[in-house]
C-alpha cells in the first residue's frame, strides 16, 4: 500500500468534525462491530473496534487507512478487508497498546499489505 495507513485514504470523505463513535463497522464480508473511539490525528489515525460477540468481546485497533468510505446517514464505516483479515491481525490491548510504537509498527506492517482499492 503506497498510501500511510495511518492517515485517511484520499479517496474516502471524511468529515473532520464528525464524531465516529458509534458507527458500525463493515468489511467486504459482513459487519464486524461498532466504532467505540476514534483519532483523527494527523499521521496517526485510527478506529478502536468493539467485535462484541463476534470475536469473543474484544477489540480491535483498525488503522485509518484501511477505511474505504464513510457514511454518515446510515452511520456506517466501511474497511477493505474481510473479517478473517480482522480476526487474524495482532491481538490488540487497548491499555498495552494505543500508544505502543512498537505494536503500531506490527500492525502498520500487517495492514501495509493490502492491494489498493
Amino acid at each position: 500500500m503506497s498510501e500511510n495507513v495511518w492517515a485517511y485514504r484520499v479517496t474516502v470523505d471524511r468529515i473532520a468534525d464528525v464524531d465516529l463513535s458509534g458507527y458500525k463497522v463493515e468489511a467486504t464480508d459482513g459487519s464486524v462491530g461498532k466504532v467505540d473511539k476514534h483519532s483523527d490525528e494527523a499521521g496517526s489515525a485510527y478506529l478502536v473496534v468493539d467485535t462484541g460477540p463476534w470475536i469473543f468481546g474484544k477489540e480491535v485497533l483498525l488503522p485509518a487507512g484501511t477505511v474505504t468510505g464513510i457514511n454518515v446517514a446510515e452511520e456506517k464505516v466501511h474497511v477493505g478487508l474481510t473479517k478473517e483479515q480482522i480476526k487474524n491481525a495482532p491481538e490488540f490491548v487497548r491499555e498495552e497498546h494505543l500508544q505502543d510504537r512498537d505494536y503500531r509498527q506490527q500492525l502498520g506492517g500487517y495492514y501495509g499489505v493490502l492491494p489498493p482499492i
